[in-house]
């Protein structure tokens, strides 16, 4: 691993327990870097802006490649869920805890309640991507890929219990249990 590579995940590993112990509005960024044994400036080079700590991932053209393989008869909902779930379920178990942990920091953060709809544009321009790419007209792609994107969203925070008195607590359904739920919902069932 580069020192870079490193350096980038001691800053996000220092943010995640520190939001998780203190809240994501009450953590500041020089408070993550000292943690990190970095300076802001440092932790800037990294990290555009604060909420880009927690919101930031690399799952983003796991996704595309993903629903780019998928076969090109397939709807293009169909593929895009599956595509997603196809990632999903790749992830380690340790990885799955980070998203489980950054979910649940999210749905308790006031601060990132605008930050979500935006960081999930580069998911939506992905799967477009990706959509298109398998012959799908540009407005189809977008709306297919802004549904599983907006659903993905509200059932996610849900989980966390950020949504309404019906949200499914954390552990009382597993994550990969949840997104599988939606994942048939949004794509027509398996």
């Amino acid at each position: 691993m580069s020192r870079y590579a490193r350096t980038h995940e001691t800053l996000r590993t220092a943010a995640l327990e520190m939001f998780a112990a203190q809240g994501y509005d009450a953590t500041t960024t020089a408070a993550v870097a000292e943690r990190a044994g970095v300076s802001e400036m440092t932790l800037f080079r990294h990290f555009a802006t604060k909420e880009a700590l927690l919101l930031e991932d690399a799952f983003d053209p796991a996704v595309a490649a993903a629903v780019r393989a998928r076969p090109p008869q397939e709807h293009p909902m169909r593929a895009a869920a599956e595509g997603i779930r196809t990632v999903w379920r790749q992830l380690p178990e340790d990885q799955l805890e980070s998203v489980r942990e950054r979910i649940r920091i999210i749905a308790g953060a006031k601060g990132l309640h605008g930050a979500i709809e935006r960081n999930s544009r580069a998911t939506v321009d992905a799967l477009v991507g990706a959509l298109c790419e398998r012959g799908t007209a540009r407005t189809e792609a977008r709306v297919v890929a802004s549904a599983l994107v907006a659903g993905l969203s509200v059932a996610l925070l849900d989980w966390a219990g950020g949504g309404t008195a019906e949200a499914v607590a954390p552990g009382a359904a597993g994550l990969r249990d949840v997104l599988d739920r939606v994942l048939d919902t949004l794509g027509g069932g398996r």
